[in-house]
């Protein structure tokens, strides 16, 4: 699953290498969503002015040889309405440029992570980039994380699990985070769903789902075949829930979300038995108290995946398991109100994957907020 980097076994080492480095069809229909934005200035005002506090004088947060999670806060900063010449967006900007590497990625030259801070990063600039400043440093590094999926230039075909999918970068193993923001960069850097980077991520997208399908090769699909998501199909299989007695990866909360929305990126229409399988999931799993089967593991960053889920999704509204139905703005809104510091910063006190850190903790809580304003949920 995970926080940052998006992997759910991130070790204190590896976080220190970091740091050294059935949709129903009423549901669908166009409804408005309640206007929150008086509730969501106050968190948002306080969590600015926490992020203003913490950033070093470089302009990284936590880190200077973390780019990824400067891309991240920055990111939740610029999407809450901090503009682009404002002084902290300006130094965090710039301390991110200067990890610009010669073959177009952006990240720490001595990362074990490349692929994933590049992702990251362009989706900070590209909010940054009204003007096209960016457009540039963003086009080359699209070029770089293309050439990171797994694909026929590392000798995978289409009947290979890896096809497809991204890792951290390198030979790493792809697995469902780090591909769903390899979609997500793509997308943002102005990927159209028949791209074939798009397509080839629905391949690996795809057997990731716990559904049995002509979409589905792997022996895991209809182990349990509930809809939801899990970590990685290869290597035998991963998913940070565990294991059925059958051998069947569990599906858990925040990799069915991110599912969720990479298949909406990737142009698969929402009456496809892939969406309304992932989305059927997650009205039976509904929740901001937890991340469904994980507990309090990676909270918010299952959070900010429920957002940009559920706004991909255009719903405004979700009918949970007992038919009762949730403005799922609202929940998300009411819950990070009572979850937020007295200094403006969100911290989970369930420490795994290193959501202890204040920094990206309100990161992933601002990127979250970002998809509650008020707007008209679409055909």
């Amino acid at each position: 699953m995970s926080s940052y980097p998006a992997v759910q076994h991130l070790s204190r080492r590896h976080f220190l290498a970091w740091s050294a480095l059935g949709v129903a069809a009423g549901v669908l229909k166009p409804v408005f969503a309640a206007d929150h934005s008086g509730d969501l200035k106050p968190l948002r005002d306080k969590a600015i002015n926490y992020l203003r506090s913490s950033q070093a004088e470089d302009g990284s947060w936590t880190s200077p040889m973390a780019p990824g999670l400067t891309g991240l806060v920055v990111s939740g900063a610029l999407e809450n309405g901090v503009k682009r010449d404002d002084p902290m967006a300006q130094k965090a900007l710039k301390h991110l440029l200067s990890h610009v590497q010669p073959d177009g990625g952006i990240y720490f030259k001595k990362s074990n992570y490349r692929n994933y801070e590049t992702c990251i990063i362009i989706l900070a600039l590209q909010t940054a980039n009204a003007d096209g400043k960016y457009s540039d440093v963003i086009a080359k590094a699209d070029k770089f994380i293309r050439q990171q999926q797994w694909d026929e230039e590392e000798d995978k075909d289409k009947t290979d699990p890896y096809y497809g999918g991204a890792g951290y970068g390198g030979s790493s193993r792809p697995d469902m985070s780090n591909t769903h923001y390899l979609v997500e960069a793509l997308h943002a850097a102005g990927a159209g769903a028949e791209d074939p980077a798009l397509q080839k991520a629905l391949v690996f997208i795809s057997r990731s789902q716990n559904l049995e399908s002509d979409k589905n090769d792997t022996p895991f699909g209809a182990k349990i075949n509930d809809g939801g998501f899990y970590y990685t199909p290869t290597g035998g299989g991963s998913s940070a829930a565990g294991r059925e007695a059958n051998g069947g990866l569990r599906s858990y909360g925040s990799m069915t979300y991110a599912g969720l929305k990479s298949l909406l990126y990737a142009g698969v229409d929402k009456n496809d038995p892939r969406v309304k399988a992932a989305y059927t999931w997650i009205q039976k799993h509904y929740t901001v108290e937890e991340n469904p089967g994980l507990e309090q593991q990676g909270l918010y960053y299952y959070l900010h995946t429920f957002a940009k889920a559920l706004d991909a999704m255009e719903v405004a509204e979700v009918e949970d398991r007992d038919g009762k139905k949730h403005d799922w703005r609202q929940d998300l809104t009411a819950f990070l109100a009572k979850e937020q510091r007295e200094n403006g910063s969100w911290v989970n006190d369930e420490r795994k994957w290193n959501e202890g850190d204040p920094n990206l903790s309100t990161a992933f809580a601002l990127l979250a907020l970002s998809h509650c304003d008020a707007t008209p949920a679409k055909k």
